[in-house]
């Protein structure tokens, strides 16, 4: 019998996809494009359909609709009669952004989420060590311990002493409390770049990871404008750009707080933003300045770095934008707080994310 390898074609060697399949992974591209408007998704799905002929004698795409009002990732307002998403569709599009990011990180780049600590943890590995003062005797190695004993002592003098116990090593598991910041300021729309979709669907993607594979770790949503607020993660699909200036003073101290209510041994912020600070509260009122990196802002966002590196809180900054003017004020931020920078194309974001994500659950347990 011979057998010949060729190289894998999914055109011809692949499953083919239906016309609901295809529709349906384009209609959750374009939701993450339209913040979850579903009306609006489906008429930029109906002009490509027009243009490149999408639907076919198969399924049209009246008949898509229905199909998925049918499966449950659509329905009617009752009010108004609009058609809109449903909390399936929200949590298949967080499913959806993860899947996406994690098809672009390289292979083996995700290790395991455990801390580089051995001692007594949570989870007990194969390998074994000598038995110290302390150490649980639950996690005596039987086998390991009475073979140390017959090597020592043969069979006819049998003996068990100290030197002969042998213990299982463990690994801890950090918890980790994680706020993320998103700008929603007016620039992450302005000249000519979408920014504020990568942000939104990195959002939606960690939002998953965390809840189905790290349910100890805890993750909070603040947006920040002209202030800072938290939002649900309900709410994460929907989020669109509003606010003019940048309270990035704001989001800190909004993140600050949360932080100080969990009880995670490991803390951090993930800040994405495309701009410098712009403003702040003074007394009740708004300073502001969108002209140029102004000292009085900047030093306010400096304060409330330091007293974040003096609580433990790490600062991970995601700076979508390449003016090195602005670098500037990032290179200060990271400074004052000892934290972490990364000028991350927009392509790439969530892949640098989910990357520092996993390597700050790598940290001994204080």
């Amino acid at each position: 019998m011979w057998i010949r390898y060729t190289q894998w074609d999914p055109k011809r060697h692949g499953r083919k996809q239906s016309t609901f399949e295809r529709l349906f992974e384009l209609f959750k591209q374009l939701l993450h494009f339209t913040a979850g408007d579903a009306a609006e998704a489906l008429r930029w799905l109906s002009q490509l359909d027009q243009e490149y002929g999408l639907t076919d004698e198969e399924m049209g795409l009246g008949d898509f609709i229905e199909e998925l009002k049918r499966r449950g990732y659509l329905q009617d307002d009752e009010r108004t009669g609009v058609v809109q998403i449903t909390p399936r569709m929200e949590r298949t599009l967080r499913q959806s952004a993860l899947e996406e990011i994690f098809r672009k990180l390289r292979r083996g780049s995700l290790g395991q989420h455990k801390t580089p600590y051995a001692g007594q943890g949570d989870e007990r590995l194969p390998e074994t060590r000598p038995w110290q003062f302390g150490d649980d005797p639950h996690l005596l190695d039987l086998t390991g311990t009475l073979s140390n004993a017959f090597r020592r002592s043969g069979i006819d003098q049998w003996s068990l002493r100290e030197e002969d116990l042998e213990v299982y090593e463990t690994d801890h598991h950090t918890s980790v409390a994680t706020v993320l910041l998103i700008d929603l300021s007016h620039s992450m729309v302005l000249y000519g770049e979408d920014r504020i979709t990568p942000a939104r669907k990195t959002a939606l993607a960690l939002a998953e990871l965390i809840t189905t594979r790290y349910p100890k770790d805890t993750l909070d949503i603040v947006a920040f404008g002209n202030d800072a607020w938290e939002v649900s993660l309900k709410e994460l699909p929907y989020l669109q750009v509003g606010p003019y200036y940048t309270n990035t003073r704001a989001a800190l101290q909004r993140a600050r707080q949360i932080l100080h209510r969990r009880k995670n041994r490991n803390k951090q912020i993930f800040l994405i933003t495309d701009g410098k600070p712009s403003c702040h509260f003074e007394n009740g009122r708004m300073y502001r300045n969108a002209f140029g990196l102004d000292r009085r802002i900047v030093n306010k966002v400096l304060d409330e770095a330091v007293r974040c590196r003096r609580e433990g809180i790490t600062i991970t900054t995601f700076m979508v934008a390449r003016d090195p003017y602005l670098q500037q004020f990032v290179q200060q931020l990271t400074r004052a707080n000892r934290g972490r920078a990364y000028y991350a194309s927009l392509d790439r974001l969530g892949e640098y994310l989910f990357e520092d994500y996993v390597r700050n659950r790598r940290k001994h347990l204080r």
